[in-house]
């Protein structure tokens, strides 16, 4: 049986952990507090910003996805959790002597500074200019240098269950100028889960996967646009002034190589996605 550990095992980490185990995988989920974890999961406690192995670190790990959250934008936070994080794994799995098949290292468009609409690829220049795209940058290169085969995965922004922050924006009164034009890039959590899950069975039946993938939906879309359609299928108006949402950057993120993997999002756009949290 195979052995998936998911390092920084939330939301996103619970979802692709439950698609594993219906593949008849077994999964532990590393975690601060692993006892709110569901049936099934191996739980592994520890502090990842801590160089200290865990008591209860697995002999043996056939697959590792390191996908944890800071919770804010702090470029401290950001290089303790994603850089010195990611080494004190690699630090346990030299001491256990048997490296993974595949590392799994999830990372953000964020790193990508374009803001004229431009398309992007995995190959696109990253060189976002805020403080915490270098740090995820240097994150990448741990994981792709660390001797392990290893993919890096950009999500665009996750939305779904739990991820409602522009429905209560539009709800609560918004303001989104249609110019200029802002394009945005989102992923469902679980066509993301999906993603995920799906470079795992790939690598898995040793197919050969790159070093980079954007994890994004179909269709890059301007906020206003999305905004517009939230407004109208909640019954509220968009505001002609006052608060806009907080965006950075305009570019179109293409998932022409994810697909060209076999992958297929559940939710399309973001209209499918939306839909199904509104019912």
């Amino acid at each position: 049986m195979k052995h998936l550990v998911i390092a920084g095992c939330g939301d996103l980490g619970v979802a692709l952990g439950q698609r594993m185990l219906e593949q008849g995988w077994q999964v532990s989920g590393l975690r601060r507090d692993p006892s709110v974890l569901p049936e099934g999961f191996g739980r592994i406690a520890a502090d990842l910003t801590d160089a200290q192995r865990p008591a209860d670190w697995p002999a043996r790990v056939d697959y590792l996805v390191y996908c944890p959250a800071a919770g804010r934008r702090d470029a401290d936070l950001y290089r303790r959790l994603y850089v010195e994080g990611l080494q004190h794994v690699l630090g346990w799995l030299r001491d256990s002597r048997q490296p993974p098949r595949h590392l799994l290292q999830v990372s953000s468009t964020a790193v990508y500074g374009q803001s004229a609409g431009e398309w992007v690829t995995e190959n696109s220049a990253a060189l976002a200019d805020t403080p915490t795209a270098p740090v995820l940058i240097e994150a990448e290169d741990v994981a792709l240098r660390s001797g392990i085969p290893a993919s890096v995965v950009r999500l665009g922004g996750i939305y779904g269950p739990g991820r409602t922050r522009l429905i209560e924006q539009v709800r609560n009164g918004l303001h989104v100028p249609d110019q200029p034009v802002q394009y945005t890039n989102r992923i469902h959590r679980d066509d993301a889960a999906g993603l995920l899950a799906h470079l795992l069975l790939q690598a898995d039946k040793r197919e050969l996967l790159a070093p980079c993938y954007l994890g994004v939906d179909d269709e890059p879309a301007p906020l206003h646009e999305v905004a517009q359609w939230l407004a109208e299928r909640l019954g509220v108006a968009l505001l002609d002034e006052g608060v806009t949402a907080n965006r950075v950057g305009s570019k179109r993120c293409s998932n022409a190589l994810a697909r060209e993997s076999g992958w297929v999002p559940q939710y399309p756009s973001y209209r499918e996605g939306y839909s199904s949290m509104l019912g």
